[in-house]
């Protein structure tokens, strides 16, 4: 688990964080930008395959994801996995522990993960003194339950192939708006994690994958796909894109 790791106490300065650049996020102001800065306590690298969060644990820290992909997921006792949502640069993480006093899901990395550090005992601190962070915190909660509900949706009724373009054009999607591809559109699933996020065997993912190929829209590879035409993708899922304008993050 993450919580168990070396915490690097040096920290990359708020004011010099990589995402605040980004047109895709809101801008802070000054006292918000240094009261984040004194509530981060460091930050934590993370191997590609590495567990950030357990199910069941209580962590003393929240995260926010600086840079890498990561998913969360739920296991049954017989070792099944459901995979229920990704995650990206300016997520937060571990938020329901927070609140419920313990994890319900576990936190995997798929690329190497760098995070940024924070004391949950302090979360308080920033509802009594930032109201607009604390809303900050609101819609980003608000915002995971919207994309839950798109991939229920998904699960429940789309196609195997509506729900396997849906996927692969949300991730595409997520990736593009945070600048996250150098070029090569590249993301970094398996067909393994493509099937326990549709619900599909790993025989009916790879048949589906495979109709996605010959059409042109994506090219899998070892350890990931390349997609060639999101719009496409978006068009055969029917799904209409994020729809989001500047998020913020913590």
């Amino acid at each position: 688990m993450a919580t168990s790791r070396s915490i690097n106490s040096f920290k990359t300065p708020c004011e010099q964080c990589p995402l605040r650049p980004l047109p895709h996020f809101r801008e802070f102001s000054r006292d918000e930008l240094e009261f984040v800065s004194s509530f981060k306590r460091g930050e934590l690298a993370v191997d590609a395959g590495s567990t950030i969060l357990v199910e069941g644990a209580h962590s003393a820290h929240l995260f926010t994801v600086l840079a890498g992909w990561g998913f969360r997921y739920k296991m049954l006792e017989d070792g099944r996995r459901q995979i229920l949502n990704y995650i990206m640069p300016g997520d937060l993480v571990g938020l329901q522990g927070t609140i419920a006093g313990e994890m319900q899901h576990s936190v995997e990395a798929l690329s190497p993960v760098s995070l940024c550090v924070f004391e949950r005992d302090r979360l308080m601190t920033l509802y009594n003194k930032h109201a607009s962070l604390a809303f900050d915190i609101t819609w980003i909660a608000a915002r995971e339950e919207r994309i839950l509900d798109e991939h229920l949706l998904s699960i429940g009724r789309r196609t195997a192939l509506e729900r396997a373009a849906y996927l692969i054009a949300f991730l595409f999607e997520r990736g593009r708006k945070l600048s996250i591809f150098n070029g090569r559109k590249f993301i970094p699933i398996t067909q393994q994690h493509i099937a326990d996020t549709l619900g599909l065997s790993i025989v009916h993912t790879n048949k589906t994958l495979k109709k996605l190929s010959e059409r042109g829209l994506i090219r899998w590879q070892e350890r990931g796909c390349e997609v060639l035409n999101g719009e496409e993708l978006m068009a055969i899922s029917g799904w209409e894109g994020l729809g989001e304008g500047k998020r913020p993050f913590i």
